[in-house]
């Protein structure tokens, strides 16, 4: 299983378009060779270089195994934007300092998750456990320009 972004490489540097310094909506990606027998998708993204801890930045579940492309400032029809760390939405990068990696991590399951928007990324990390075909990531990294 793969995920890619049109607009950063695996370990580059994500277009300020997609943070808090632009207009703070998710970047696209492409999804392919999925595992045959998964029944959802889940992508995480989240941030372990934050001060206080790991901080989740985005989670979708349920998203629809034949979802080939996830384009910029959307969610695939049918997917639940699960609780991150602010809200049930994309909250693009914004580190405090230095240059952070966020990791955007995809999971096949053979299971649609009996969950509700309310839940949180731990939750969705219980529930996911052995029902995992396949998983994959993209990391990008950004680092806040310098303020004048």
């Amino acid at each position: 299983m793969k995920i890619i972004s049109s607009v950063f490489e695996n370990k580059g540097f994500i277009p300020s378009k997609y943070t808090c310094d632009g207009q703070n909506i998710n970047p696209p990606f492409l999804i392919s060779d999925v595992p045959k027998k998964t029944q959802s998708l889940v992508l995480i993204m989240d941030d372990p270089d934050a001060p206080i801890g790991i901080w989740v930045h985005w989670v979708l579940f349920n998203i629809d195994p034949k979802i080939t492309k996830i384009t910029e400032n959307s969610v695939p029809l049918g997917a639940i934007q699960a609780k991150t760390n602010r809200e049930n939405n994309y909250g693009g990068p914004c580190p405090p300092s230095g240059t952070h990696r966020y990791f955007f991590k995809l999971y096949a399951l053979d299971i649609k998750l009996n969950l509700t928007a309310e839940a949180g990324k731990s939750q969705i990390e219980f529930a996911m456990k052995n029902h995992i075909l396949d998983q994959t990531e993209i990391i990008g990294l950004y680092r806040r320009p310098p303020k004048l």
